[in-house]
């Protein structure tokens, strides 16, 4: 049924929760496995992006997000299923539309991806990324809550 699936990981416990629960529905499904990790910007303030300290950081960012990402594609390649990783840096846009646009990019079916669940207050001030992708995504969105 589904081909190519994405799936967001942030290094939380319910990232992971929807990784695995992916990595049993591509085995199911003999479909390829896209495993994407958004590197965010951090508030600086204005002009200090320029400085060492900022790039410092973000390359270490980066490689914290390719580590993970490397141990995601281990666990899919212990479980027999094909897989690709991708890196993207945020830029300022908000991650649910870099997920989105991830999953029309590389020709996916599927978006499965972790969520708080959060309700009422917590989601209005913390915002919510799994909602985001639900109302823009064009293709299939399964959250996983992390129970």
């Amino acid at each position: 049924m589904y081909q190519r699936i994405l799936v967001p990981l942030d290094g939380s416990a319910t990232a992971e929760r929807g990784l695995r629960h992916a990595l049993g529905l591509a085995a199911d499904n003999k479909a390829w496995l896209l495993l994407l990790h958004v590197v965010e910007d951090f508030p600086m303030p204005r002009g200090a992006s320029a400085c060492a300290g900022y790039q410092e950081v973000m390359a270490a960012l980066r490689q914290s997000g390719l580590d993970l990402l490397a141990k995601a594609k281990l666990a899919a390649v212990n479980a027999g299923v094909q897989t690709d990783i991708f890196l993207r840096d945020a830029e300022g846009e908000r991650v649910a539309a870099i997920v989105v646009q991830e999953a029309q990019l590389l020709g996916c079916d599927l978006i499965v991806m972790g969520t708080h669940g959060r309700r009422g207050y917590s989601r209005l001030t913390m915002g919510s990324d799994a909602e985001t992708v639900v109302r823009t995504s064009p293709v299939p969105v399964l959250l996983v809550r992390n129970a």
